[in-house]
This record gives structure tokens, sequence and C-alpha cells, in this order.
């Protein structure tokens, strides 16, 4: 039985262009509140009171949220346009793991979560990858691993080599974990796990799956329920 499916394919098309042309449009008045906000706060132009400075908390934290989504909106449409462009170069993966551990700093001390790394005394060899999105990867686990953590926990962040030429990063927390009834459905677009408060799109891992795959890799979960999940990204080194 054939179908023409042109009507469908152009519709799937003008919605990412859609999606593609709202996100570039709301970087711009973000960023501006943003740029409102750094003026607010700094002491030159007089110090904000306790309820003022919760309320200029309360605005950043959601201006980079909504900053985060317009990203991974961004990130997604250039995936499903076949426009995702990689730039690879020669990266340590030591490098991208600090790069994640400094872009979560601020949400670590926040949750007072402890970031350990476990990285080999022994030589690990370099990676040919585009560091800008492999970092970008990193940086959504370890983010993902901290929101998901209790309070005053700790989530594990580090990079082996395999005895078959592989180079694996993870990243380990402790929390509640994830019912292996949705270890496939993580990584769909929008999805997320039934009961979850943690706020979010439910596009992080779905992107962060597409960058891993586009370097022909793979990006799998291990979790238990009670016992916390563990990420894995493997590339070729």
């Amino acid at each position: 039985m054939l179908k023409n499916i042109t009507e469908f394919k152009e519709l799937d098309s003008a919605k990412t262009t859609f999606i593609s042309t709202i996100s570039h449009e709301l970087k711009t008045p973000i960023s501006a509140i943003m740029m409102s906000l750094q003026l607010l706060e700094d002491q030159r132009i007089g110090a904000l009171n306790e309820e003022q400075e919760d309320l200029a908390n309360s605005i950043k934290e959601n201006s980079e949220r909504l900053l985060n989504i317009t990203g991974e909106l961004l990130n997604m449409t250039q995936v499903e346009s076949g426009k995702l462009q990689l730039k690879p170069k020669i990266t340590k993966p030591i490098e991208l793991i600090e790069y994640a551990i400094k872009a979560n700093r601020v949400q670590a001390e926040k949750f007072n979560i402890q970031i350990e790394v476990e990285y080999p005394d022994d030589k690990i060899s370099r990676l040919f990858a585009d560091s800008e999105k492999i970092a970008w990867v990193l940086t959504n686990l370890l983010s993902n691993a901290i929101r998901y953590s209790p309070e005053n926990g700790r989530v594990i962040i580090g990079a082996r080599q395999t005895d078959d030429g592989f180079i694996e990063m993870f990243v380990r927390d402790f929390g509640k974990g994830i019912d292996p009834r949705y270890h496939k459905s993580i990584f769909d677009h929008y999805f997320r796990v039934p009961g979850t408060k943690v706020q979010g799109s439910g596009l992080g891992l779905s992107i962060s799956r597409d960058f891993v795959e586009a370097h022909n890799g793979t990006l799998t979960v291990d979790s238990k329920l009670g016992e916390g999940s563990t990420f894995v990204m493997r590339l070729k080194a």
C-alpha cells in the first residue's frame, strides 16, 4: 500500500524551521534580561535589600533555564534538519571533564553536591572529536546527576580506556534511579519519566545521544531503582 508522505515531510520541515526561528528570536530578549540583572546586582548603583535579591535570583534562574531550553531546541533543529556540523580536533578527555565540572560548579554548590573525578593514573588516549559538542553532552549529564541527587550527596564523573580501543566517559549519581521500563524512552525527544518533579525540557538526553551518535559513538544508561544511575558515553580513541 503506497501513500504520498510529501505533505507530512513538508509539515515536519516547517515545524523544525518554526522552532529554530522562535528559538533564535527568544535568545535576544533573554540575554537582554540577564544583562539588566547584572546591572542591578552591581553594587555601584546601590545595594539590593534581601527581598530584592531573592527576586533577582529567581529571575536569573528562570532566565538561565529559558536560555538553556532555547539552546536545546536549536541543537535539536540542527539534528532534525541534517545541518549538524562537526568540527573535530584533538582533545584530552580530562579537559572535557574539567569543563563540565566548571559549568556545573554553582549548581553543585547550591545543593551541596560533592563532585568526584575518577581518572586513570596511566596515560589515556586523546579523542578526535568536536570538543564543544562532547563537552555539552558531559555538562548535560553532570547537570542531570546533580539535579537528581539528594542534597549533601555526591556524583562521580570520569573516563577510562578499554582494551578494544575506546574511551568511555561516564557520570554516576546515587539518586533514586530510573525504572528499567524507561531506559530506552529517556532518550526520546520530550520524554520525562512519570512522576519526575525536577524541571526540564525532556530534550537534553535525546540531543546528547544525537551528538554522540554523530561521532559514531554510543550513549547508554545503567540504572537500578534506589541505587542511582550511570550514563556512559563510548567513543573511538
